[in-house]
């Protein structure tokens, strides 16, 4: 009851702003049902204070409205004039009915689009390591379709609730002074009714749960299959694949059967129950009729006045059901407000206007967890304006200091300095701002080439954006496509190839103008004339940032003015190329190994061009 009560206050909390409109709409809601009520009481005045031979049956209530509307004789000439008002009276019911619902839609949009964007910017904000252990499907599942569930909720439930006890309490007092014992008998199974309805949102709230999290898990499965489609195709696993959601699937119908057994089984007892609330009603109200202690029009009105209250009480079923998927979606959206943003403290007074790009590392040591440490006491300092390369096996660290140096991850030990600040008293998305980082496998949006190259500094001109894609290469193959830079991209930029990918995405890099420009094996799916012709633009561009250049081809980094090599997460060598030529280690065989295979090709190569020019 203490978790229930929390999550209801949450729910409260979560329409702040927003509760002045639900409560107009609560009393548009009143001003309704009152209406709606008293609709059916001028029949039952006609029928018993004017039509009936018999006035003396008639209550009090009934002689003094009849007298209130203009006398016996009156009404029974004018007959128009009790239809006319309940025509009015239903009339303005239905105004306010409007009112309501304007208002409630209205607050309940507010709310979700507000719940939609601090969703979305708390996913913006959360360290890397979270992304590391969450499943996007199930991120995009709590989103969309549990932000959708809190909506449904918030857009009709929280009014019907106030419906629900307003047609229930709203004629209690007319159908007292009309009848007691009438009155006594059309509310006699409404507790049941009540009781039955709170056990079922009990039993409901859970097998809900395990639905929404079987749904997310299904989402999940369907978007990493998307994800990695071209990958299925390659390995011929799409009967693999198909097994594998199935499983999901299969899992998923079956808790939402058994969801829908539940509803099934409220639905068809409710009914049952509400039906013998009308029969106790209907059969009561016949006895006494015929007894002569019951006018008709009392009996008309209370089969009428039944009718309007016991739906909306049979409805407190399955507001408590929604009620039961709201907690269980707002629990889940909880799950993700409550953890922690990314730090974005800062102990520096100012930061400076433009970074020259000096970058230090002293002693630096950093692990995953519980993990054996993936940088062990790295150390080396990167001078403003020159050029840094990181060679080294895969899994040896390279693309670790990357991430310390963006602070996707704060180190453990040891200390980082840009130009001459520890990294750590600085703000994150300032460190970031001065860096223009291209991966391995780029990321480009399903743009046009101009904007996908504008997301680094969307006020580029035209000629900065050639210049910068001139220095990568790309410029003349964008010129063959029939749309230039307006061409459409794929989603991920699947309708380039990945050297032409890696090319835009240099471009973009360098169209920011950093103070340090980072490579992360950006050129591995490059062909060498290609990279030749980027290297030697860049080098051209010496002095105007700081470079950092990951790669695993020795001519790639050859040029470099400072290569350490790393091997376990250690720097196993540092120097330029030449020094490293001369010192055995992993460098030199490195050398060695990919000259050889490059000679090997030329020959093979030479070799067919010989015997093409014999034939």
């Amino acid at each position: 009851m203490t978790n229930m009560a929390s999550q209801i206050r949450a729910i409260w909390q979560l329409m702040e702003g927003q509760r002045l409109r639900y409560g107009l709409a609560i009393v548009a809601l009143v001003i309704a049902s009152c209406f709606l009520y008293l609709a059916p009481v001028v029949p039952q005045i006609v029928i018993d204070g004017v039509l009936s031979g018999d006035r003396e049956q008639a209550s009090n209530f009934t002689l003094w409205a009849v007298e209130t509307l203009g006398g016996v004789e009156y009404l029974r000439s004018n007959l128009w004039w009790p239809g006319l008002l309940v025509l009015g009276l239903t009339a303005i019911a239905g105004i306010f009915t409007y009112l309501r619902g304007r208002w409630s839609a209205q607050a309940c949009e507010a709310i979700i689009r507000r719940l939609r964007d601090r969703v979305f910017d708390h996913l913006q904000h959360l360290p890397v390591r979270y992304f590391d252990r969450a499943e996007t499907g199930d991120l995009i599942q709590r989103s969309t379709s549990d932000v959708e569930t809190i909506r449904t909720f918030l857009s009709s439930h929280v009014v019907e609730i106030g419906r629900a006890l307003i047609m229930m309490i709203v004629p209690i007092p007319l159908m007292l002074m009309i009848d007691v014992r009438m009155t006594i008998v059309s509310v006699v199974l409404l507790p049941i009714i009540v009781a039955f309805s709170v056990f079922f949102f009990l039993r409901v709230k859970v097998t809900f749960r395990k639905t929404d999290e079987a749904e997310a898990a299904m989402t999940a499965r369907i978007q990493e299959n998307l994800a990695g489609i071209r990958v299925v195709r390659a390995f011929a696993r799409q009967e693999h694949e198909q097994d594998k959601f199935q499983a999901v699937n299969d899992t998923h119908r079956g808790l939402d059967y058994r969801l829908y057994r539940l509803l099934a089984w409220y639905w068809s007892s409710s009914d049952l129950m509400c039906l013998a609330q009308k029969t106790l009603v209907v059969g009561a109200g016949a006895y006494w009729l015929a007894m002569g202690t019951l006018q008709v029009g009392a009996y008309f009105y209370f089969i009428t006045a039944v009718s309007m209250f016991i739906w909306p009480m049979r409805q407190m079923g399955r507001i408590l059901t929604d009620l039961g998927k709201a907690q269980v979606a707002l629990s889940r959206i909880d799950e993700i407000l409550h953890e922690p943003r990314e730090s974005s403290e800062t102990t520096l007074s100012s930061h400076p206007s433009a970074m020259q790009g000096e970058i230090v590392f002293d002693h630096v040591e950093f692990s995953h967890g519980e993990q054996s440490p993936v940088l062990r006491d790295v150390s080396f300092t990167v001078p403003a304006g020159t050029s840094l390369a990181i060679l080294g096996p895969s899994g040896s660290g390279k693309s670790t200091i990357i991430n310390l140096l963006l602070r996707l991850y704060d180190h453990d030990h040891g200390t980082i300095r840009f130009d001459g600040h520890d990294i750590c008293a600085m703000d994150r998305k300032f460190v970031r701002s001065q860096m223009s980082v291209v991966m391995q496998e780029p990321f480009l949006y399903s743009k046009t080439l101009r904007e996908n190259l504008r997301l680094s500094r969307p006020s580029a001109h035209d000629d900065e954006i050639i210049e910068a894609t001139t220095i990568a290469a790309i410029h003349e193959s964008i010129l063959e496509f029939a749309e230039g830079y307006d061409t459409l991209v794929g989603e991920r930029g699947v309708t380039l190839s990945g050297g032409q990918r890696q090319r835009v995405a240099i471009a973009r890099a360098l169209l920011r103008d950093p103070a340090v420009l980072i490579l992360d094996d950006a050129l591995s799916a490059v062909d060498t004339e290609t990279e030749s012709m980027i290297l030697d633009a860049l080098h051209q561009r010496e002095g105007r940032h700081s470079t950092i250049l990951i790669a695993h081809r020795v001519s790639t980094v050859m040029h470099a003015d400072q290569i350490i090599v790393l091997d376990h997460g250690a720097i196993a060598q540092r120097g330029t190329h030449a020094e490293l030529l001369q010192a055995e280690g992993l460098y030199r065989r490195l050398w060695t190994a990919q000259r050889e295979a490059s000679e090997e090709c030329d020959r093979e190569l030479s070799d067919e061009q010989e015997g093409v020019q014999r034939v």
